[in-house]
């Protein structure tokens, strides 16, 4: 296998949704897939292990979905405080040759409050950058 696809992921509904366009895309270009979630904590009384409790919820559903359409899989919990810089680094050092991001349907107040994570990856990226629309359905 030549590509691999690194495939960023919020949420544990958002792994759901992605697992079979991602794997048919990754069937037809031979490639595999490192599936990525940068933990965060969301809010005040939150801890650091219910993020990474949310994060492993995310990555094992998409994973497993990924291994079990035939599609060779791996899952990786990242922490940072600046989402789109993991995800570039991360896609660099697995040498990716696409990353795939699911968007959350965030309105553009919430992204411009919270920071535009896809806006601020294809501004940075060296690689292409496929987005996947929240409200999407079907196969790339």
């Amino acid at each position: 296998m030549n590509s691999r696809i690194l495939v960023a992921v919020s949420s544990p509904w958002a792994s759901e949704k992605l697992t079979e366009p991602i794997a048919d895309l990754a069937r037809r270009l031979q490639a595999e897939a490192v599936v990525a979630h940068v933990a965060q904590i969301q809010d005040d009384d939150e801890h650091e292990s219910d993020a990474a409790e949310r994060g492993d919820q995310t990555l094992k559903l998409l994973t497993q979905g990924l291994r079990e359409a035939g599609v060779a899989a791996e899952g990786v919990m990242l922490f940072s405080d600046d989402i789109a810089k993991a995800i570039l680094n991360t896609a660099k050092a697995r040498s990716c040759t696409l990353i795939v991001l699911g968007l959350t349907g965030k309105g553009r107040l919430k992204r411009l409050i919270a920071g535009d994570v896809p806006a601020n990856i294809i501004r940075q990226a060296d690689l292409p950058v496929l987005l996947c629309p929240a409200n999407w359905n079907g196969l790339i």
